[in-house]
């Protein structure tokens, strides 16, 4: 049951973060969860480095949108197309 938790929360949080963060994403249902997913990972990641949690805490909602947009915003910077190819 907890994979089914992950899935639902991740799409409601990659849901989210793709809301807060104007323009065109492609992607459906599994990368928008996945998106939120990861999201999570990596706010619970940088929370831990800080000192924020503890590894066996659960990140917020709050910071998982965080972590979320911040990958968002990772990918939008490398699916950008280069000025350099446009010969």
């Amino acid at each position: 049951m907890g994979i089914v938790w992950a899935i639902i929360i991740g799409a409601i949080v990659g849901a989210l973060a793709k809301l807060l963060m104007p323009g065109k994403d492609p992607g459906g249902f599994w990368i928008t969860s996945l998106l939120g997913i990861c999201g999570a990972v990596v706010a619970k990641f940088i929370g831990q480095a800080v000192g924020w949690y503890r590894p066996e805490d659960s990140v917020g909602m709050v910071a998982a949108i965080v972590g979320a947009v911040l990958l968002l915003a990772i990918y939008r910077m490398m699916r950008r197309p280069s000025a350099s190819l446009n010969v």
